[in-house]
């Protein structure tokens, strides 16, 4: 610990104090039933691979964010590898003759914690849970029964929906409710619409509630 608690390990230590604070920023806000990964991602117009601003850091964030993962997931990705090869950076320094000044150990972490933020997101996409699936078009999940995980829904910032396709397999989709309905968390939906990754969602009437638990 001697050597990694030292003079220019201070912006690594910061990076995981931030990788903290936004842990427990999500946590709290799962708690109040919305996702703050969920909201910065609608802020940004974040849905996935591709849905980035051309330009040049439209460009980038295409480039880095590979596996199209949410943006508040990818920021933690970085943060934390930032921080990992800064420690692993300056032990060595240490070890050889003594630790790097901050400006030169700070871009030096970087250059490496970049594409490797690259590679994870890619390989965290295929095991994390998904708004929306590649494998089954968007209008597929039209007409399927599903419940009200985070919410409640309404027009305003969306919530969670976790329905079951024909294939038997659970996907948890970002909804809003339909215009003129108020849909509590827990309550049965039918999805009636989407576009862009975000779907309109009525309450589902008890026939085919009934009909659902039937198939379950």
């Amino acid at each position: 610990m001697d050597s990694i608690i030292q003079p220019g390990t201070e912006v690594f230590w910061e990076a995981l104090l931030v990788v903290a604070g936004l842990g427990l920023i999500e946590l709290v806000s799962m708690l109040l039933g919305v996702s703050a990964s969920g909201l910065l991602d609608d802020g940004l117009g974040h849905h996935g691979v591709g849905d980035h601003e051309p330009g040049l850091l439209g460009g980038w964030m295409s480039w880095l964010n590979a596996g199209g993962v949410p943006i508040l997931v990818l920021a933690v990705l970085l943060l934390s590898a930032f921080a990992v090869f800064g420690f692993l950076l300056q032990m060595l320094a240490a070890g050889v003759a003594a630790p790097l000044p901050t400006f030169l150990a700070g871009p030096l972490a970087l250059i490496v914690a970049v594409p490797t933020t690259r590679r994870l997101s890619r390989g965290l996409a295929r095991i994390m849970p998904r708004d929306e699936s590649n494998a089954v078009s968007q209008a597929s999940f039209i007409g399927l029964v599903g419940t009200v995980t985070i919410g409640p829904l309404d027009q305003g910032q969306p919530g969670m929906v976790r329905v079951k396709d024909q294939y038997e397999n659970i996907h948890t989709l970002r909804a809003q409710a339909a215009p003129g309905h108020l849909i509590e968390t827990g309550t049965p939906v039918i999805i009636v619409d989407g576009s862009d990754g975000l779907f309109q969602a009525i309450p589902a009437p008890q026939e085919f509630t009934d009909i659902d638990t039937n198939r379950g």
